[in-house]
């Protein structure tokens, strides 16, 4: 009786799943507080995206510090219009494509820039009114 064995070598840089090209990715996510209420920007023809901020704070007591992030949405229908209607001051959790990019500011210096595109984005809470709920004459919350 004769056997044999069949051997296929993979290398470990190749995607065995997909025939096209390993894309650079860098992904980043934030919780932190949205900073101002989000705001629709036209960006060509009737593409449009939405842009808003968002602050995260690191430390402890006196030391503590807030970065801020600003983040690109190209969300449409349902999920733009929710977006839109989510107030300064809630928390979210941001999945967002990152690239650094550089240009030459007006005095010919160079910059740096941080885009945010992001992916999803989660409502974690809202922020807490100051105003207590109205009652009625019998004590009920309106």
């Amino acid at each position: 009786m004769f056997s044999r064995t069949l051997r296929t070598a993979v290398p470990s840089a190749t995607r065995a799943f997909s025939t096209t090209r390993p894309a650079a990715l860098a992904r980043m996510s934030i919780v932190g507080r949205l900073g101002v209420a989000p705001e629709e920007v036209s960006i060509s023809g009737d593409r449009t995206l939405v842009r808003y901020v968002i602050g995260s704070n690191y430390g402890k007591g006196d030391d503590k510090k807030t970065s801020w992030f600003r983040v690109a949405s190209f969300a449409q229908g349902p999920a733009k219009d929710y977006l839109m209607s989510v107030p300064k001051g809630s928390l979210l959790y941001i999945d967002a494509d990152a690239r650094m990019e550089t240009y030459t500011d007006n005095e010919g210096n160079k910059r740096s820039n941080l885009s945010l595109i992001a992916r999803n984005f989660d409502v974690l809470s809202r922020p807490r009114t100051e105003e207590a709920p109205a009652e009625n004459d019998e004590g009920l919350v309106q």
